[in-house]
């Protein structure tokens, strides 16, 4: 069974002649990419894959540059730009108990806090976060609902603040379930 690879970054463009190459990290602080416990990264560029050694990586500027073991060419290079950066989750740090990876969010089934502070309706599953600076935001898809549809028809979109304790109230990893205390809009309408 192959190991799960997780999307960390993307190559996007060169740098010099030299054959070094610019990173655009979706990490946080944006260095962290550079400090995964993996000697190589797997890039993924229009449905291929090819694993890389980086042998030299630094800072420069406002971002970060790489260089490929091997390839000292820009032309080289240039073959590199556009691949997504992905790495096995085994390499990532582990977190303390209450703390998670967005990627360990994504999928979880969305449910909301009813009166007696139990599991009560499902409000969708987890697709995507946001980050907006004051804080992350959950962007749940909603089969069965859509904009002005009150609870019938297409699916739709409920965006609920990742605030922990004060709006998610639960995470559970193991049974794929999230719970939140968070009334969308459509039951507003009703």
């Amino acid at each position: 069974m192959q190991e799960r690879h997780i999307t960390v970054g993307q190559i996007s463009a060169v740098f010099g002649v030299k054959g070094w190459l610019k990173v655009h990290s979706y990490t946080e602080p944006m260095e962290n990419i550079l400090s995964y416990t993996c000697d190589q990264w797997l890039l993924e560029k229009n449905g291929q894959q090819q694993s890389i050694k980086v042998d030299e990586a630094r800072r420069h500027g406002n971002g970060i540059i790489v260089h490929i073991k091997d390839i000292d060419d820009r032309d080289l290079a240039r073959q590199f730009c556009k691949s997504q950066i992905r790495i096995p989750v085994s390499a990532m740090p582990a977190l303390d108990e209450d703390d998670f990876y967005w990627h360990q969010l994504q999928g979880l089934n969305v449910y909301q806090l009813n009166d007696q502070g139990m599991q009560g309706d499902l409000l969708g599953v987890v697709d995507y976060l946001l980050e907006t600076g004051a804080n992350d935001v959950l962007v749940i898809k909603t089969p069965g609902r859509g904009e002005g549809s009150r609870g019938e028809g297409n699916s739709g979109e409920v965006l609920i603040p990742y605030v922990p304790e004060q709006v998610v109230k639960r995470v559970d990893i193991e049974s794929r379930t999230l719970l939140v205390d968070w009334t969308p809009d459509w039951d507003l309408e009703d």
